[in-house]
């Protein structure tokens, strides 16, 4: 009966201050991916596949019956940030 003891009190902290700790760490850390992601966003060739993007959403949301997916132009839009993402990521990463 050790082990259900265990699981009973393995998801419980021991200690309050030590939580505290750890999420305090947790809010001053920022991941790079998420940072060059949003930079790379706002980079004229990504603007310009965001836009086909959001005209196709926008064209496929006005009808009622359709069978236009959007898909390449998400694939369009998340290969050109992947990319430029891809040539400054691991300058950043130590």
């Amino acid at each position: 009966m050790v082990f259900e003891e265990k699981m009973i009190t393995n998801g419980e902290p021991e200690d309050e201050e030590e939580e505290e700790e750890e999420e305090e760490d947790e809010e001053d850390m920022v991941d790079p991916l998420e940072t060059l992601r949003q930079k790379c966003a706002e980079t004229e060739h990504c603007v310009h596949t965001q836009q086909r993007l959001e005209q196709c959403e926008t064209r496929v949301g006005s009808r009622s019956a359709t069978v236009e997916e959007c898909t390449e132009e998400l694939f369009d839009f998340l290969h050109a940030r992947d990319h430029c993402v891809s040539h400054k990521l691991f300058h950043a990463v130590k």
